[in-house]
């Protein structure tokens, strides 16, 4: 597993350019985002299945599409370390879906998140992607706490927050709805001061 060194600054996502992964799993590489991802992304949350419990199960629209490229432009020149980022198969190349760091209103908290088209489920994908991104956030951005939210019947993400070690917290209050948060404090972590 391998986080590669953040070029300062950062590039820019819809310049038609294809960034280099800037992290990698076994089985995964992450990049991110440009224009040219447009049409995967609105494949991605084209699915009902994959919206299942995304934004009350509302497939997104190209508008909707456009402005999420846009927020992770901005995210990437606002908050250094943070965004959510394209994945692809190392082996194949073929797009999986994207992961993310991000802030997650109306908290200052740093969000895990992934979101994932049905081809890629039950491979362990999302563990191997949200593990690396939670050990990136622990340990080479620095960050204290970290944690996940679902909604309430969302169980597969649910196992998925648990095995990459976010704690079950209860319920808490994000994005103007009551979701079930799992939360990871750096402090908490058995490797820490090892």
């Amino acid at each position: 597993m391998k986080a590669f060194p953040r070029p300062n600054p950062l590039p820019r996502a819809g310049d038609g350019e294809r960034p280099a992964p800037w992290l990698q799993t076994l089985r995964i590489e992450m990049r991110e985002f440009t224009r040219a991802d447009f049409d995967d992304l609105l494949r991605l949350d084209g699915d009902p299945r994959v919206t299942k419990f995304v934004n009350h199960g509302k497939q997104s629209s190209p508008k909707d599409i456009d402005a999420q490229l846009a927020r992770a432009a901005a995210t990437y020149r606002t908050y250094y370390g943070l965004g959510a980022w394209y994945a692809t198969r190392r082996d194949t190349g073929a797009f999986i879906g994207w992961f993310a760091l991000k802030h997650c209103p109306p908290t200052c908290d740093v969000e895990i998140g992934y979101r994932l088209r049905h081809e890629a489920w039950g491979q362990g994908f999302a563990t191997e992607g949200a593990t690396e991104l939670v050990r990136y956030g622990f340990d080479d951005l620095g960050l204290d706490r970290i944690i996940g939210v679902t909604e309430r019947g969302n169980r597969a993400s649910q196992r998925v927050l648990l095995k990459v070690g976010l704690r079950d917290a209860g319920y808490g209050n994000y994005y103007s709805r009551r979701l079930r948060l799992f939360v990871a404090d750096r402090a908490a972590r058995p490797d820490v001061g090892t």
